[in-house]
């Protein structure tokens, strides 16, 4: 067991904790460009550290009410079927052709969580006007763009393991802007935990899991989580936002250039 695998699992964990980012932004361009691993190895691992890390949130916002399980079911109608094309889509690449998908793709992906970080106030704002409450498409397009939400979802996540948290969050806030902050987070959580479990199995198959780093991660990454969740109260949540978006742009930026 590597320690510094623990210690980046503990940093990560806090920074998580602290601004509520999912660690699949954060995590697999760490793996990627720190540590050397392959991109394929870094995105199964991150899968099964993210389902096993969101199942405490699961269970904490399900024992408070706050999961509205219709949307998420909504959600793993489209996202599981496109986690499923992902990985048979992965299957038939060899290593050359899936870096060279997933190593741009993660850019693209780090780049728009880092847009969703910065205007998500906005978002917000704009999801509570009295013109998008009472916008006639609502009901007629409603059921159908959470499916398809879920199903781009659903293949970016299983692809690069980025975009279940602040990309999701943000979308439920304009589609669903009569339900509560809460609420949102914790329908985005339990919808991650089913996609990530999914969709890690998938890699697990393909041998694209390293279960010792998964180990050492999972090992910094609870008491890192805990320690944030903490320290989130002292810390100015929107000065950390738009520093890690600076830094997701200009990882992102890299990768899309490779």
């Amino acid at each position: 067991m590597d320690w510094a695998y623990t210690l980046s699992g503990f940093a990560v964990g806090a920074l998580v904790g602290m601004t509520g980012v999912g660690g699949g932004s954060l995590m697999t361009p760490l793996l990627v460009l720190l540590f050397g691993f392959t991109p394929a190895v870094a995105v199964g691992t991150d899968l099964l550290f993210a389902s096993i890390t969101k199942m405490g949130g699961v269970w904490v916002h399900s024992r408070r009410g706050t999961i509205e399980w219709r949307v998420v079911g909504l959600l793993a109608c489209g996202s599981i079927p496109a986690s499923l094309l992902a990985l048979v889509l992965l299957n038939y690449l060899d290593v050359k052709q899936v870096n060279a998908l997933i190593i741009p793709l993660m850019g693209v992906a780090l780049l728009l969580t880092a847009m969703a970080l910065v205007f998500k106030t906005q978002v917000l704002k704009f999801s509570k006007q009295k013109e998008t409450l009472e916008a006639s498409w609502r009901d007629r397009w409603l059921t159908p763009m959470t499916v398809f939400l879920g199903f781009s979802l659903g293949f970016l996540v299983t692809l690069t393991s980025i975009g279940a948290g602040a990309l999701g969050v943000v979308a439920l806030f304009v589609l669903y802007p009569l339900i509560p902050t809460v609420k949102i987070v914790g329908t985005d959580i339990a919808h991650a935990v089913p996609l990530t479990l999914v969709a890690g199995l998938g890699h697990v198959h393909m041998g694209n899991v390293d279960f010792v780093l998964l180990g050492s991660l999972l090992l910094g990454s609870l008491p890192g989580i805990y320690l944030g969740s903490h320290l989130s109260v002292k810390v100015p949540e929107k000065v950390l936002r738009y520093i890690l978006a600076s830094m997701l742009v200009l990882i992102g930026i890299k990768f899309v250039g490779t």
